[in-house]
């Protein structure tokens, strides 16, 4: 009685199996794949079934840092990140012995030969495009493997130090540029207005002549000890005290 338990115990031991919901269990009759189960309780043939659980979370794959040349000769280090899930555990399990390492190896196979195909600017500038592109190389490989990959970030670009000192002169450089574009832009503005203004005032005199008064007017309330007249002003003051003198 004691052996016959002890023999059921290794017997329901062997074939039974817990899946839980985001994993499969690739069944093997024989060595022969004969389908997925799961998830819930698996009850296995012993010894003539086996199962190999495959998980269909999504994974988290850190592609290593790696030295890259770009399109124009530029060395740098470039880490990044790649997500993807099985989405056919059978194939996964029999088109190639080992899926994880394989995803892996491609990867950054991947981002070597796609990232060589740019300049440095165009890199720093299309990381979207280039990531879409580096997703869309991987997927097409790993399809066949019943994997796909959902998205592959740069996450990390290194760029050695003399490159980073040209950068930022050349940043420097621009600055410089757009702050004296601006600055001849209002010169330019001022100008026109200030044509503007003397069209104006060639054609009314007497706005000349409103235009000192209130200019003095500016300049008494500084309680400056010297004030310093415009030709204008004092060849009307000299022809106004002519005129009384007339008048008289």
């Amino acid at each position: 009685m004691y052996f016959f338990l002890l023999f059921v115990v290794v017997v329901l031991s062997l074939s039974l199996r817990v899946v839980k919901e985001y994993d499969r269990g690739v069944i093997f009759f024989l060595g022969k794949c004969t389908g997925v189960r799961g998830p819930g309780l698996i009850i296995l043939i012993p010894v003539l079934e086996q199962m190999t659980k495959v998980t269909l979370r999504t994974i988290t794959m850190n592609i290593p840092s790696q030295k890259i040349i770009t399109k124009d000769n530029v060395s740098i280090d470039i880490a990044a990140v790649a997500y993807y899930h099985i989405v056919d555990p059978q194939k996964s399990v029999v088109a190639i012995e080992n899926v994880y390492d394989a995803v892996n190896q491609i990867s950054q196979t991947t981002v070597r030969n796609v990232i060589g195909q740019f300049k440095l600017d165009q890199l720093l500038s299309e990381t979207s495009d280039i990531n879409l592109q580096i997703k869309n190389v991987i997927d097409s490989h790993t399809e066949p493997w019943g994997v796909q990959v959902t998205a592959v970030e740069i996450k990390d670009i290194f760029l050695p130090d003399n490159m980073q000192r040209a950068m930022a002169k050349e940043a420097e450089a621009e600055r410089e540029r757009r702050a004296k574009i601006v600055a001849a832009e209002g010169e330019f503005q001022a100008a026109v207005k200030l044509g503007e203004a003397a069209d104006i005032i060639s054609a009314h005199p007497v706005a000349l002549q409103l235009r000192t008064l209130q200019t003095m007017a500016e300049i008494s309330v500084e309680k400056n000890s010297t004030i310093i007249f415009p030709a204008q002003f004092m060849t009307t003051v000299q022809e106004a005290i002519k005129m009384i003198k007339n008048e008289s």
